[in-house]
């Protein structure tokens, strides 16, 4: 039993890319988006390394004391004009494994990212949930995030 207080948070690398993908692929929206593979498909090493690339996103995993991937989120900073033209903080894809849920491991997650946001001058975190996420939106609300905006996606 993995907790917390034995989890260590640390920039993703190109070998947790399948279990990062694992974790995505691991709901009912997940598994209709995701190809889970073997191996793998290259476009989700592609896609890592773009935003491994990309100075404004950070991909980081929670690793147990062995060193499993056991959790994950991307945390995007964005500059713009809005609001005095200061920066805000986007999670996206914040995850645990199954094994691993109702410990804290995704509160030190998002305390992380907040805490990472902060440092890098946001003024503000904002995430998207699906609407069927219930338990994870009051997840979410536990932390302190509001319900303040209607989220709407257009896909390709």
């Amino acid at each position: 039993m993995t907790a917390a207080s034995s989890v260590t948070i640390r920039r993703a690398r190109r070998d947790d890319v399948a279990a990062i993908v694992g974790m995505l692929a691991d709901d009912p929206l997940g598994s209709g988006r995701e190809r889970i593979e073997d191996p793998l498909p290259q476009i989700y090493y592609q896609a890592f390394e773009r935003v491994d690339r990309d100075s404004n996103l950070q991909l980081v995993v929670a690793v147990d004391g062995e060193g499993t991937v056991i959790g994950c989120l991307q945390l995007a900073v964005m500059a713009g004009l809005s609001s005095q033209g200061t920066s805000r903080g986007l999670l996206e894809d914040v995850r645990v494994a199954r094994h691993c849920r109702s410990r804290g491991i995704g509160e030190q997650l998002v305390k992380w990212a907040i805490t990472e946001a902060r440092a890098k001058g946001c003024v503000l975190v904002e995430l998207l949930t699906h609407h069927t996420r219930v338990d994870a939106q009051r997840f979410y609300e536990r932390l302190g995030f509001a319900r303040s905006h209607v989220g709407m996606t257009l896909r390709f």
